[in-house]
C-alpha cells in the first residue's frame, strides 16, 4: 500500500487491508448512557473527528493520560469494543471531592472494563510496550505547573515523556490537545493562563523520539485571544486549541 493512501484513510478513519477496523466513532459519542455534563462538551471537543484524525481502531489497548471525568475514556471504551482495552490514568492530587468520586464511580458502573490507575502527579508509571494509542486533552501544560493548593510539585515533562515513549508500542499513537499559548517562559505562561506554546510541545515530544505525523485544525478558534486565562467566562470552553498526533517510531 502506498504511504499517500494508507495516511488519507487513517485520517478519514477508514480500513484498508491490512489495517484494523475503524470504530462507528459517531455511534460511540451517541449512544445512550453518557453524562450530561459530558454531552455538552461534545460540540467544543468534537470526539468523533478528533479520534477518527487520531487514528484510534477497533481492538486497540488505549490510554486516557489525566483522565479526570473520565470523558474521553469512556468515548474510546465504546470506540474500541471487546477486544481492545482502555486505561485511565488519573493524579493522585486530582479528582478527590465526594462529588469527584461519584463521578467515577458512576463511570465504573457503566463501564466496568475501564481500568483506573491513580499515581503521583509527579511520577507518573506505566508498563513498558502496553499500550497502542494514548491521548493526552487539555493537561499537557500541567506537567509545567507547580501548585501548593494542589499538592503539586516541580514535574520533570522529559521523565514524563519518557516514561510515556516506553509505554507506547512500536507504531503507537499519541494524540495531544491543549490550549494555545504564547511564546516564552513556559512555566511562567502556565502558571499565569493554563495555556503553552506549540512550538514548546512539538520540542518536548521530538526530544523524547516522538514523530509529529500530523496535525488538525479541527479545534481551532482564531478569535481567542491567547493572553487569557483559560478559565476566563468570556472564553471558558472554546479556547484555540492545537491536535497533534504523534507517533513512536517501529
Amino acid at each position: 500500500m502506498k504511504r499517500s493512501a494508507w495516511m488519507v484513510a487513517l485520517a478519514l478513519g477508514l480500513a484498508m487491508p491490512g489495517m484494523a477496523a475503524a470504530p462507528d466513532f459517531q455511534a460511540a459519542v451517541t449512544a445512550p448512557g453518557r453524562p450530561a455534563d459530558a454531552v455538552k462538551m461534545d460540540e467544543g471537543r468534537k470526539p468523533a473527528e478528533v479520534l477518527s484524525f487520531l487514528g484510534l481502531q477497533k481492538g486497540m489497548s488505549a490510554a486516557d493520560l489525566v483522565t479526570g471525568s473520565g470523558y474521553w475514556a469512556e468515548i474510546m471504551a465504546r470506540a474500541v469494543g471487546p477486544k481492545g482495552k482502555v486505561t485511565a490514568f488519573e493524579p493522585n492530587q486530582f479528582y478527590t471531592s465526594p462529588e469527584e468520586q461519584e463521578t467515577w464511580k458512576a463511570l465504573t458502573a457503566r463501564r466496568p472494563d475501564i481500568r483506573l490507575v491513580r499515581y503521583p502527579f509527579e511520577a507518573f508509571a506505566a508498563t513498558p510496550k502496553s499500550f497502542d494509542f494514548a491521548i493526552i486533552s487539555l493537561n499537557y501544560h500541567d506537567l509545567y505547573w507547580t501548585s501548593e493548593k494542589y499538592h503539586i510539585p516541580r514535574t520533570d515533562p522529559a521523565a514524563y515523556l519518557r516514561t510515556l515513549y516506553a509505554a507506547m508500542k512500536p507504531g503507537g499513537i499519541v494524540g495531544v490537545i491543549d490550549h494555545v499559548g504564547p511564546a516564552g517562559d513556559t512555566r511562567a505562561i502556565v502558571d499565569k493562563l493554563h495555556r503553552i506554546d506549540p512550538a514548546t510541545v512539538r520540542a518536548d515530544f521530538k526530544a523524547a523520539g516522538f514523530v509529529l505525523e500530523a496535525e488538525s485544525p479541527l479545534l481551532a478558534n482564531p478569535a481567542d485571544d491567547h493572553s487569557k486565562l483559560v478559565f476566563d467566562p468570556a472564553i471558558r470552553g472554546k479556547t484555540d486549541r492545537f491536535l497533534y498526533r504523534f507517533r513512536k517510531p517501529r
